[in-house]
């Protein structure tokens, strides 16, 4: 006769849920502050959002009625509570050129700024991590000071200027990608190229520190007095224990491609989050401005909060107690 197994329900670790929700409550100030910079910084620029709007041949009439509807004829500070009342519930306002609600404008953009930002932070570790470990194992070598010559030369490069080098070079000369805008897979291979670029510099440089440090240690000596291959002393036991900074450090730069590819998307008309931020400043749409940085620091923190959890998992030893 079978016997039935018993479900075993999965083990909740409280410690972790407690600190994740924690971490939840601690964005909430955050994005107040941001919130508040950030609208001020705005009223700071010159120019005047309504005049824009209406264009150069508008009459005085016109011009004040667009800033009626956009309330700027208001006291700064009653602008402000308003805006974080629309913010509690999760009203972004609206497009002040499109009359379109403003997470509706992000959200079109968003999955392409998370798409190019994905695809440049792979790249960046196929080929930042294997060159930063290669050169912790031939520490002074020819190799090793080839990776920190193009580490430093990653470091120094304008991304636009590499961008346009690439348009120049792929697009123009030999024609094998498209210059520009998206669609299929080969729009995403320049502007990738380009965002990794900056990044892999990072990467290897810190996995070089990291691994010479770890390659150091009694426990990788040990391992080689065992007679253990050299490759597995590299990758089971040093990379092993030297992944903690390496995390670190990708999942900033995650954060930051996310955020900073501003350059990027206008060089090759991505339309992403940083495109639309440099379209709205010159148009001072701000309530656009206002709704896309305010999710590109949500998302900035969720990343910082992601690369705490795999802590856990890389390290058994972390606890969030």
């Amino acid at each position: 006769m079978l016997s039935c197994s018993r479900l075993v329900a999965p083990k909740i670790d409280w410690n972790m849920l407690r600190y994740v929700i924690k971490r939840l409550i601690s964005t909430l100030p955050v994005l107040i502050g941001i919130s508040f910079l950030l609208f001020f910084m705005l009223r700071m620029l010159p120019g005047d959002p309504a005049q824009v709007l209406a264009g150069q041949m508008a009459t005085p009439e016109e011009v004040q009625n667009i800033r009626h509807q956009l309330g700027l004829d208001r006291p700064i500070f009653t602008q402000y509570a308003l805006f974080l009342g629309r913010l509690v519930r999760f009203d972004l306002g609206r497009s002040a050129r499109t009359q379109n609600p403003v997470i509706e404008e992000v959200w079109a953009r968003l999955p392409n700024t998370i798409l190019l930002a994905v695809a440049a932070i792979i790249l960046a570790c196929l080929f930042g991590i294997p060159a930063g470990i290669l050169s912790a194992v031939r520490p002074y070598t020819w190799i090793d000071y080839l990776v920190t010559s193009m580490a430093l030369f990653g470091i120094s490069m304008p991304v636009f200027w590499l961008g346009l080098m690439l348009v120049v070079l792929f697009s123009v000369i030999l024609q094998w990608l498209p210059a520009g805008g998206t669609g299929t897979w080969k729009h995403v291979i320049l502007p990738s190229i380009t965002l990794a670029a900056f990044v892999v510099a990072f990467i290897a440089r810190m996995t070089r520190a990291s691994m010479m440090e770890a390659l150091a240690q009694d426990y990788t000596t040990t391992a080689r007095s065992k007679g253990l291959k050299e490759s597995v002393v590299v990758v089971k036991h040093a990379l092993k224990n030297a992944l903690i900074p390496i995390i670190t450090v990708v999942g900033l730069q995650f954060g930051l491609l996310l955020g900073g590819a501003v350059l990027t998307e206008t060089v090759f008309a991505w339309p992403g989050l940083g495109r639309l931020i440099v379209d709205s400043i010159l148009a001072r749409d701000y309530p656009v401005i206002q709704g896309a940085i305010l999710i590109f620091g949500l998302l900035y923190i969720l990343v910082n909060l992601m690369v705490d959890l795999v802590y856990a998992f890389v390290d058994p030893r972390i606890r969030y107690d």
